[in-house]
């Protein structure tokens, strides 16, 4: 694996994560470095799992001892601390999906922090400013390491939230599994120049379908995730009202059935489901898109009803997501595009020798005369428009590190608008994307199919 490590690059990057401190848009959060909470020890580990009928799984990767990550609980507006260690013999770090927090804590190897490498720990401390439906991963070799399972969610919690009588959280993600059951190649080159390489066994926390119960008649808040490197989904709801309430870890302005919702890699859905009446009725959720629908999980009816209803539930509450003000607003245009197959140089905590995919036309790290420089340099507190557009014939999920978007437009559907941190963007799509740079630091921005941040469709933002 290619370790990038140019000096002008590294000085660079070390003067802006220096910089990265804080987070202005959480500055009512600044205390909190006074608090020091007891760290919660998240240790890799190389173990044994059943994912499929062949039998055991060797050299699965997960934080713990057994069994997939542990979904990780925090609370708007309070402290958190996570100690990495790291017991495999691959340099590993951690990226908190989706949660703004300081540049120095965000995960990205050679960018922010250093690697962890086989016995060392790397110490996290950050107050996330947003109550929602999140993620964490590594940002090392990550087409590996995600790919066998270093894959977990977070929840944070608002004590302000509506009462739900259930919750259930879903960990979705693929894996790429011979007859045997053991891994095979994690991708091809001729899938990573398309859609990229899919799994060949589909699970929701681990699991083939599996099947919880809540209670008949009361409200499930259903948190899911998609923690894949490749699959989009196309989520229905069968057997049961459901509404979706949030996105990405935000609330949706308008909520609405969850009809054919196409999500991708990175994405994360909120539903409230009101369960059926009937003990023993059961309500699925399912993916539909392409040619091999499948249902995810299931949730049995148990009980008496407690004949709640779905319309009662007053909104989630808006989180602190500082707004763009479009007048003032700076555009910065940005166009996803194929590129020619050549081999690159290093990369961003490793490559896959390929080059099949560009932002503005340069591959990550591209054929310029400072490669990693990054795509803007952004005023902190100034309001910025990213115009973007897809100029490939594939979905692309794009993904910006530190600070959250609202989609102001798009140019082949309606948008409500909603605000996220991970857009989809369709074939020839172009959207504009609203955002105050207020978070000081370097800032990742890339596709989040694997093969495609890895091949190319990479670059940041600098915030100063």
């Amino acid at each position: 694996m290619t370790v990038f490590t140019r000096r002008k690059f590294l000085t660079a990057t070390a003067a802006a994560g220096a910089a990265g401190i804080g987070l202005s848009a959480a500055g009512k959060f600044a205390g909190w470095a006074a608090a020091k909470p007891e760290p919660l020890v998240l240790k890799t580990a190389g173990i044994e799992a059943k994912l499929a009928e062949a039998g055991p799984t060797r050299n699965v990767l997960t934080y713990g001892e057994a069994g997939p990550p542990p979904v990780v609980r925090m609370r708007k507006g309070e402290p958190f601390a996570a100690r990495l260690v790291n017991g495999i013999d691959d340099p590993t770090t951690i990226h908190w999906h989706g949660i703004r927090v300081p540049n120095k804590m965000d995960g990205v190897p050679f960018l922010v922090q250093p690697y962890v490498y086989q016995g060392d720990h790397f110490d996290y401390a950050f107050t996330p400013p947003d109550a929602g439906t999140f993620w964490y991963h590594p940002h090392c070799n990550t087409l590996e390491q995600m790919g066998h399972g270093l894959t977990g969610v977070i929840v944070v919690e608002n004590p302000n939230d509506p009462a739900f009588d259930s919750e259930v959280v879903i960990n979705l993600r693929d894996w790429r599994l011979g007859d045997d059951g053991q891994f095979i190649e994690q991708f091809r080159p001729r899938d990573a120049a398309k859609t990229g390489t899919y799994g060949t066994v589909r699970t929701a926390n681990w699991l083939d379908q599996p099947q919880y119960d809540a209670p008949a008649g009361g409200l499930v808040r259903l948190r899911a995730a998609i923690t894949d490197v490749t699959r989009i989904y196309a989520f229905r709801v069968d057997g049961a009202a459901a509404a979706v309430i949030a996105l990405d870890g935000n609330p949706v302005p308008q909520r609405f059935a969850p009809d054919a919702l196409q999500l991708g890699p990175g994405q994360r859905l909120e539903l409230a489901i009101r369960m059926p009446d009937e003990e023993g009725a059961i309500v699925s959720l399912r993916d539909v898109r392409g040619t091999k629908p499948k249902v995810l999980a299931t949730l049995r009816a148990v009980g008496k009803s407690l004949k709640r209803d779905l319309r009662d539930l007053r909104p989630l509450e808006a989180n602190p997501v500082a707004e763009a003000d479009p007048g003032s607003a700076k555009h910065i245009a940005l166009a996803l595009s194929a590129t020619a197959e050549n081999v690159p140089g290093d990369g961003i905590c490793g490559s896959l020798g390929y080059s099949f995919w560009a932002i503005n036309k340069v591959p990550w790290p591209g054929d310029t005369p400072d490669p990693t420089a990054p795509l803007a340099e952004l005023k902190l507190g100034q309001s910025y428009v990213i115009d973007m557009e897809n100029l490939t014939p594939h979905s692309h999920p794009i993904h910006l590190h530190g600070m959250s978007f609202k989609v102001l437009s798009s140019s082949t559907r309606q948008v409500q608008p909603p605000i996220s941190d991970t857009y989809l963007i369709q074939p020839d799509e172009k959207v504009q994307l609203g955002f105050v740079a207020d978070n000081p630091g370097d800032w990742l921005l890339h596709c989040h199919i694997i093969e495609h941040q890895k091949t190319g469709m990479t670059s940041y933002f600098r915030v100063a």
